[in-house]
Parts: structure tokens; sequence; C-alpha cells
């Protein structure tokens, strides 16, 4: 690494700057709030989201000076130092807004083009899950992800189709996909919230998850906890262009030993119809 800071220490101001969100969020949740829109009602955006992401930025410059900054909300900011911090305030912010308590913050560093760090923060729950180099961890305990449940038995996590998968996909193709998800899975659910989803199949609460059009900030922190873990996350890209796993825009993950021919056909079908 090309850094002086090991992703040790990089874990650890990721793991001080979501929490230093806890408490504003729990004060903030099902109270009276500002909310916008994005780009549609399906895109909310509120004051918390903002306020809390300067929160971490001004956490985060003052653990790594010359820190990269690419959040949700402000964008890229750059500087000189070798890391480059992802940040999601509140991933699920809909759940949020609508007093649902699964969001979460979502904070992933990247070093030399790869994650090397990063923690997930659910604060209602009062979970931390962060992976480094070495592993990945549970509120500071050694995480392993149970075994998956085979595809007869098992749960899968999946926001697709969203308002934005059915006008690219088209109606018949997207509720096919998630048709054939309803009847080869034991059961299917939405949860609203990409990082915090792929931390529960971290941890073996859940056995598979699928994204379809997702952000850096998203996935960067939980897609290295799953594979530190012992889970496999798999990128799903629309071209051809080679990149960086955590900026592809969508993907499949789950549990050691899941084998779900369904997931996977939906992977290759959905890549298929998007490069046509």
């Amino acid at each position: 690494m090309t850094t002086a800071i090991n992703s040790v220490e990089l874990r650890s101001i990721a793991e001080g700057a979501a929490r230093s969100v806890g408490d504003y969020l729990r004060k903030a949740f099902r109270g009276v709030m500002i909310v916008d829109q994005k780009r549609d009602q399906h895109d909310l955006v509120t004051e918390h989201d903002r306020a809390c992401e300067e929160m971490i930025s001004t956490y985060i410059r003052e653990h790594n000076p010359g820190a990269i900054l690419f959040g949700e909300e402000a964008g890229r900011i750059d500087a000189e130092g070798p890391a480059t911090w992802y940040i999601d305030p509140i991933d699920g912010t809909s759940n949020f807004v609508q007093g649902l308590a699964f969001f979460c913050c979502s904070i992933g560093v990247e070093v030399d083009g790869e994650i090397v760090a990063g923690a997930v923060y659910d604060p209602m729950a009062n979970n931390m899950f962060s992976a480094d180099e070495n592993g990945a961890y549970l509120n500071g305990e050694t995480l392993k992800t149970n075994p998956a449940l085979p595809a007869g038995a098992a749960t899968v996590i999946t926001g697709y189709p969203t308002a934005k998968d059915l006008e690219i996909d088209g109606d018949e193709f997207a509720l096919g996909v998630f048709n054939s998800l309803v009847t080869d899975f034991s059961s299917v659910r939405r949860t609203g919230s990409g990082a915090l989803s792929l931390c529960h199949v971290a941890t073996g609460w859940t056995d598979s998850a699928f994204g379809s059009s997702v952000n850096p900030w998203d996935v960067s922190a939980a897609m290295l906890v799953i594979r530190q873990a012992g889970g496999t996350y798999q990128d799903i890209r629309y071209s051809e262009e080679n990149g960086r796993d955590h900026l592809a825009p969508g993907y499949i993950a789950y549990g050691p030993g899941g084998t779900y021919p369904t997931l996977t056909k939906a992977r290759e079908d959905l890549i298929k119809n998007r490069q046509r």
C-alpha cells in the first residue's frame, strides 16, 4: 500500500466517522424533516443526509489529512492524499423518511484503485460492520459468514425492479426476472438499503442479494465486508470496459455454499439485455 496509514487504521477512521453521526440520526429518526426529491419521487434526500455527510467529511479530514472525498450529496472533492473515501451518509433515505428502521451509514476507502477498508453502521440496531485487509468484523469481533441455505429454502434481498429498471429494461423483461426470483427462492425481500442488505448477507442473516443500479458509495464498504467474511460478491457491468468492481453498477452476492442458478441467470440476462 502506498499510504503510510495502513488498512487497519483506515478501518478505524471509517468506523469512527460512521459512529460520529449515530446520535444525530437516532435523534432525527421519525421526527419532522424537510424532504426533497433528487431525480424523482423514488430518490429522496433530507437535510439530515447533507448534515451527516458534512460531519463525516470533517471527521475524515481531521484523521486522514489529504483525503479525497466522494460523497453521495457533495460529489467528489479532490485533495493530495492517496486515499479516496466513498461516503453515503444515509443509505436507505426513503426508509429513514418513512420511519422504517432499516438504513445505515456506509464509508469505503480506496487506495491504488482497490477498496482496502470500510465500515457500515446501522445506528438503530447499533451494529457496526467493518473490514480491512485482515478480515471482517461485527462490533469489533471477527465475522465469518454462515453457510447459505439451498436455493429452495433461501432468501434473496433485491430492489429489482425499480422504476428506473422498468424504464430501462421494459416491463416484460424486468417483471419476468422478478417472477423467477419469487418462484425459485423461498422468499424475496425488498429492504431499501443496499449496503445494509449486503452486510446481512455477510453475517448470514440472509442468503443472497441482487442489485442492478448502484453507486460506489452504496457498495464499496459492504462488498469488502462480504468478501473478507467469506461470502461472494460478483459485480454486474453493462459494457465491455474493464473497471474496478466497486465502480460497477450492479451485483449479486451470496454466502458460502450458495448455489443459485436463478440469480446467476438473472445477472447474465440483465447484462445481455442492457448490452443490446
